[in-house]
């Protein structure tokens, strides 16, 4: 797996940070701070320089509750931004976080490389041909349902288990359309309850099967915040904890609001798996 600005020169040989960039009205910990697409461009410039390899940029939420928003409401968030960072800053890497085909082409045109797909392709299933005419580099993503019903389905009898099966077969599926390019997400926090996103992350290590690097979104999630009784913006450390956890277990790419903190993760395990092999 590989991935650059515009095709594949960046080989995955040690974890990278995502940063997020929501340009939404009402994301669940920060809806309206990056609207204005200079200051869009101000927090993504904050986010490169502290060492984030990808910024994420999404137009709608996915908090738990959230509908699907109209393309063409998506299209006016994002584009004005990605235009914006593209322009500034054009060897770094950008992803879509979007489940509309046309947003995606659009984005893609506009300077983005990779689709980060929440839906796994089931709201608009030409999305992932947008991938392959683009040849893009393709996040698939493990939820059930909708932002709007998901944690209203979480009647799972095992759930690493079933979210690996899910995965297995949308990867067949993908690559027997000639995709190859493709990350799994297990979807921390979409479609499952407190306990169930830590059964998760405990079989983290299973999705190695996949042969595809493995993303994880843990950031400011209610797992963690709801299990300490803190807000979303109080919980960098125990997230530090966990992201370690992620990457014993090979996690490749961690998706992140604050990349600083994330990066720091990074360098630390890395000198420690570098003493192990010393």
């Amino acid at each position: 797996m590989t991935l650059n600005c515009r095709g594949r020169l960046l080989v995955l040989e040690r974890p990278l940070v995502m940063g997020i960039l929501n340009v939404t009205p009402d994301s669940f910990s920060d809806g309206g701070l990056y609207l204005d697409p200079d200051r869009a461009l101000a927090h993504a410039a904050a986010m490169l320089r502290d060492g984030a390899a990808i910024i994420d940029i999404g137009g709608m939420s996915s908090r738990p509750g959230a509908d699907i928003i109209p393309v063409a409401d998506e299209m006016r968030r994002v584009l004005p931004v990605i235009q914006r960072i593209h322009k500034a800053f054009p060897e770094a890497i950008l992803s879509i976080d979007t489940v509309h085909a046309e947003v995606a082409d659009a984005a893609i045109e506009a300077g983005v490389s990779i689709i980060n797909d929440i839906s796994a392709g089931a709201i608009d299933p030409e999305i992932t041909d947008v991938a392959l005419k683009h040849d893009a580099p393709y996040v698939l993503m493990h939820m059930r349902g909708t932002p709007a019903d998901m944690q209203q389905q979480t009647d799972y009898e095992d759930v690493a288990l079933e979210v690996l099966d899910f995965l297995i077969a949308h990867i067949t599926k993908l690559r027997e359309k000639g995709l190859e390019d493709i990350i799994v997400d297990p979807g921390f926090g979409f479609g499952k309850t407190l306990e169930q996103n830590y059964a998760l992350l405990a079989r983290l290590h299973t999705f190695k099967i996949l042969e595809a690097p493995i993303l994880v979104g843990l950031s400011r999630k209610s797992m963690i915040y709801k299990a300490l009784d803190k807000q979303p913006d109080e919980v960098l450390a125990p997230l530090s904890a966990l992201h370690w956890m992620a990457l014993e277990q090979g996690a490749r790419i961690l998706r992140v609001h604050d990349v600083a903190p994330a990066m720091d993760v990074i360098r630390i395990y890395e000198i420690v798996q570098q003493t192990k092999t010393s």
